[in-house]
């Protein structure tokens, strides 16, 4: 069934309830509707499985996973409204909160800031703590079951995986629908084989890591040969991929991510504490490191001032142009029949060079309050857009070139042929 005509039914099963006003998520298991509790009237999302998925998985069976899973109460736990199942259709119900999931934003962003991600880390892990105290075993942990909201994360979606896995089993993986997502799976989840609150501190590990670094560990070309690699293989330091890790918090990822369950942390406070001594002692490192003091600026060297007002530059730039011009009038006003003394021209134009270099050296246009020389020049201004820029190196030395070579030949060459 499409997603538009199971939101036409949905709408229609539930019309005395909820008002369903627009699609916000899909997944393999089940399609969420944004809507409103019109009792309540108070913004909700609603899940609900799809068809196929509700016959294999049975009414008894699922409502009673989610009754266990909607008596959890935790600040970092998206807590549950309602749940039921109406003309064969099952959904589950949860506050509509602003914000996003932790998969939209890796998304966009791919890796997060090394102390955010141990944050929202924590968060996640305090979460699983309180549903393990409780029996309850996620099954699917995964950034797109993390909702972040008030800058805060939230874990959903407890009861539901394991409602599918307990209530359908076989018959569910048959049907193409796969309990859990391969790319956070544990290695016993992976091979079948009973779980526990162990599983899904591998697949928070499996999160921390793709915030830290942009995928998840040990990832490969496809699903199969990424999980041949876990079940066979121990995940390298994530400080290879991203060096600003601290070693502490590489330490406790790979203890968490080890094949065998008896390897990993025995709960999930303990895989907290890890990282939370970890990210403590990255920020007691950086408040204990000194910052350097600028350097004090000092007062520049005349020369130092001359470079810094671009007043070689302006005197190149107006020789180069007095000597173009000079030589254009020598070359077109003899073509014109006129006869013109070039000497009061040349002179007239070499009077104006200092004229230049003075209005150069007067017209500050980069003022500066302090200017320091670390290998290259490096200048601040208070209004960048009065800056001209200054001419490159090969710019200078080719003006510099064409000014000298007219200058020959105005002054020494064009004499002596003439003469």
């Amino acid at each position: 069934m499409t997603s538009r005509k199971l939101q036409e039914r949905a709408s229609e099963v539930l019309r005395e309830r909820y008002r369903i006003t627009e699609e916000i998520g899909r997944g393999g298991t089940a399609v969420v509707f944004g809507g409103e509790d019109l009792r309540h009237g108070r913004e909700v999302a609603i899940k609900v499985l799809h068809p196929e998925v509700s016959a294999v998985l049975g009414r008894e069976r699922f409502l009673q996973e989610i009754q266990i899973a909607a008596q959890l109460a935790h600040p970092h736990i998206l807590p549950l409204y309602d749940s039921g199942e109406s003309d064969g259709l099952l959904y589950h119900v949860s506050p509509l909160l602003e914000g996003e999931t932790l998969r939209e934003r890796l998304d966009r962003e791919r890796m997060l800031p090394v102390e955010e991600a141990l944050r929202i880390g924590g968060e996640i892990l305090d979460g699983l703590g309180c549903a393990h105290r409780s029996g309850i075993v996620h099954r699917d942990i995964k950034p797109a079951n993390i909702l972040l909201s008030g800058n805060h994360a939230l874990v959903s979606d407890f009861g539901v995986a394991r409602a599918l896995e307990r209530g359908g089993g076989a018959r569910l993986t048959a049907t193409g629908v796969v309990v859990g997502t391969p790319a956070y799976m544990s290695p016993e989840q992976a091979g079948g084989e009973p779980l526990d609150a162990r599983s899904d501190l591998y697949a928070a590990a499996c999160v921390i890591w793709e915030m830290l670094c942009g995928e998840t560990p040990m990832a490969s070309r496809s699903v199969h040969a990424t999980m041949a690699r876990r079940l066979t293989e121990e995940p390298g330091s994530i400080r290879t991929i991203r060096s600003s890790v601290p070693e502490a918090v590489d330490a406790a990822l790979r203890k968490a991510l080890s094949r065998l369950p008896a390897d990993r942390f025995t709960s999930a406070a303990e895989f907290s504490a890890a990282l939370s001594s970890a990210g403590t002692a990255r920020v007691q490192d950086s408040q204990d490191t000194p910052i350097p003091e600028p350097a004090p600026a000092r007062k520049l060297t005349f020369w130092e001032e001359m470079r810094r007002r671009k007043v070689w530059s302006a005197g190149v730039v107006y020789g180069s142009i007095a000597s173009g011009v000079v030589g254009a009038a020598d070359v077109l006003l003899p073509l014109a029949g006129l006869e013109v003394a070039l000497g009061p021209l040349v002179g007239l134009a070499a009077a104006g060079l200092p004229v230049v270099l003075l209005l150069a050296w007067a017209f500050d246009v980069t003022p500066d309050a302090g200017v320091r020389k670390t290998g290259e020049w490096k200048v601040t201004t208070a209004d960048p857009g009065r800056n001209w820029p200054l001419l490159s190196t090969a710019a200078k030395i080719l003006l510099a070139l064409l000014l000298a070579g007219l200058s020959i030949w105005l002054l020494v060459l064009r004499p002596l042929l003439t003469g």
